[in-house]
């Protein structure tokens, strides 16, 4: 069971996240002639140029450069599963257009289920430790160099100008600004897949019954709490000041915890992008 959930079940998912790959683009984006960043952006304008050419194929051969740089760069078992994923979907991608045409739609509905769908299948890709080529390729070579910058905001970066010739080769300045959007809502939804389910808070607490409320929340929610010390900038006075990670749905049990025992206190909730140790996730090597 551990070679199949180590070896096995990444392919599944991967093989699952081409197939929504292929439907998001196929169903939204073809149809109604929305700007698609990327190399696959790249395969819409050759296959308008030569038609004999399709998308699929297009991508292939487009994607050979990129991994024999990344194979370099990334290791062979990234290399692997990522061209497993972009063989699939750019298979999937030519059999689904040759077996069935699916119609336009209202451009804004493509633009908002297309992204929504490939944002979440590019994520489970990612979070598989592969990619679909191409741009997906390029961000993740980036990532090497600017680690602090989520996938989405790389990946919108690369895709821009893609989608602007994509565009100018539709004659259609709309497509650029459906794709605008649906790139946006891709990187949206490929960022929550990516870190969402990591939803986490950090709460700043000044009370003066700190002590109360540390047990508080040590005991009852099962949180750590680090003590800092603080000092009023106007009084002087000495101030205790809890520092406390919690679950997303620890807020309300937090807050009227705080509430009952100190109507006074002073609370700072802020969003925390990731939370690693006690209580939360673990650190994993080469994890984006």
């Amino acid at each position: 069971m551990s070679h199949i959930k180590k070896y096995i079940l990444p392919y599944l998912w991967i093989a699952i996240a081409s197939v929504i790959h292929t439907i998001g683009f196929n169903w939204c984006y073809v149809p109604n002639q929305i700007g698609f960043g990327g190399i696959t952006g790249v395969g819409q304008i050759l296959n308008v140029f030569i038609p004999v050419l399709p998308v699929g194929m297009a991508i292939l051969l487009l994607n050979l450069p990129l991994f024999l740089l990344g194979w370099r760069l990334l290791g062979g078992q990234m290399l692997v599963s990522s061209l497993f994923a972009t063989v699939l979907t750019s298979v999937t991608i030519d059999m689904l257009s040759a077996v069935y045409t699916f119609q336009p739609m209202d451009p804004l509905l493509g633009c908002i289920f297309g992204g929504m769908l490939v944002g979440a299948s590019l994520g489970m890709i990612l979070l598989q430790g592969a990619t679909t080529g191409g741009t997906d390729l390029i961000a993740r070579l980036l990532k090497l160099k600017f680690a602090w910058l989520p996938m989405g905001k790389l990946l919108m970066a690369v895709d821009l100008a893609v989608i602007v010739a994509t565009a100018i080769v539709f004659r259609r300045f709309e497509s650029a600004l459906y794709g605008l959007v649906a790139l946006y809502i891709s990187s949206i939804v490929m960022d929550m897949v990516l870190y969402g389910m990591d939803h986490a808070k950090v709460a700043y607490i000044i009370s003066d019954h700190h002590e109360a409320i540390t047990q508080a929340i040590v005991h009852d929610m099962d949180r750590g709490v680090t003590i800092l010390h603080g000092e009023g900038a106007y009084t002087g006075t000495e101030k205790q000041v809890l520092l406390v990670a919690f679950k997303q749905r620890q807020i309300v049990s937090l807050k009227r915890m705080v509430q009952a025992l100190d109507p006074n206190a002073f609370l700072i909730v802020c969003e925390a992008h990731e939370v690693l140790g006690g209580g939360f996730r673990s650190y994993q090597q080469n994890e984006i």
